[in-house]
């Protein structure tokens, strides 16, 4: 048996810790069935918000996501800076654990804050900011991949190569926004979604705690991040006893389907079974539904891939624009 690098074990460790840290949150269920709030209203409404926030709620959620913020963006800063020293991606560096530290820090604070203060940014800011934040993350992860794995079955991703090489080197900045705003805009509630929110969001600060090491570009890993949406977005939509789940099960299973599985350099057959298997869920779940509701399946696919040929195509035009620009500038 194959044993673990230390790079690797460190890795595993910190996920069950983040698992640990998930379940720590029930914990808390006392002290949170003592917070009374406003009855829910509707589809554009957070509920898990103070009715009469006070000048600490607000002071220490924002207070707390700023400094967050301010710690991420300084560790990528400084590792982006350095990254000629940061060229052996086996091993752990000085960043690495820097940045573990602080993940467990904030994650900490966060349950403190939640304990005694509770509400989070979704107090002062649109319920849809938290969901569009992540729906480009992961947009934007499409661009990035679409060279190596192709957009739709493994091809039609090379025309993004220049915007793939743009976006290696500042995603981490959007991503550690979006992660960051997402992290704060929830209180640490105890509901089945918010507990497989904050591990996908303890998983996605890992991501970024392990920068320049191999754990950061593992393709199973980062295909891993990609998928758990997706069961995220059923659980929160047969929680909240909504009809169609179907919608976010199988739209982001078809961005699998379509894209995510054709990095992974599985054998052929694999494609076949999961083909057949999404096809063949389909089919089990609209027999019974209704076929008029079967657009649900497209809903997310067309969104996500409009926004991959906008912005990718908008980032491939601009980074076009200024060489050409550039190589005017140095002709006599």
């Amino acid at each position: 048996m194959k044993r673990l690098s230390p790079l690797w074990m460190t890795f595993w460790i910190a996920v069950g810790l983040s698992v640990l840290a998930t379940l720590s949150i029930l914990l808390l269920n006392p002290i949170l069935r003592q917070v009374e709030l406003l009855p829910d209203q509707g589809a554009a409404w957070y509920y898990w918000k103070l009715p009469e926030p006070s000048f600490w709620t607000r002071a220490t959620a924002w207070g707390f996501y700023l400094a967050h913020q301010v710690f991420f963006w300084g560790l990528i800063r400084w590792a982006v800076k350095n990254r000629d020293t940061l060229r052996n991606r086996g091993i752990m560096h000085p960043v690495n654990w820097i940045g573990l530290a602080g993940t467990g820090f904030f994650v900490a604070l966060h349950y403190l804050q939640t304990a005694f203060w509770y509400d989070g940014l979704a107090q002062d800011t649109s319920v849809f900011s938290s969901q569009i934040s992540v729906i480009f993350l992961l947009v934007i992860v499409l661009i990035m991949e679409a060279p190596r794995r192709g957009i739709v079955f493994g091809v039609g991703g090379k025309w993004l190569a220049p915007a793939r090489q743009w976006l290696i080197r500042y995603h981490g900045y959007y991503f550690a926004w979006a992660v960051v705003y997402t992290y704060w805009f929830h209180p640490m509630e105890t509901t089945p979604g918010h507990l497989l929110g904050f591990l996908y969001t303890f998983l996605l600060l890992l991501q970024g705690a392990f920068v320049f090491t191999r754990v950061h570009t593992n393709k199973w890993w980062t295909a891993v991040l990609e998928v758990s949406v997706l069961i995220h977005g059923v659980t929160v939509a047969l929680v909240a006893g909504q009809e169609f789940w179907p919608m976010f099960f199988f739209g982001f299973a078809a961005l699998f389907v379509v894209t995510q599985m054709h990095g992974l350099g599985l054998p052929r057959w694999v494609h076949w079974v999961v083909y057949t298997a999404f096809v063949g869920g389909i089919w089990a779940v609209y027999s019974d539904r209704g076929w008029g509701n079967v657009n649900e399946v497209f809903r997310i696919p067309i969104i996500d891939y409009g926004l991959v040929v906008v912005l990718g195509g908008a980032l491939v035009l601009v980074l076009w624009l200024i060489r050409r620009r550039r190589q005017r500038a140095k002709s006599p």
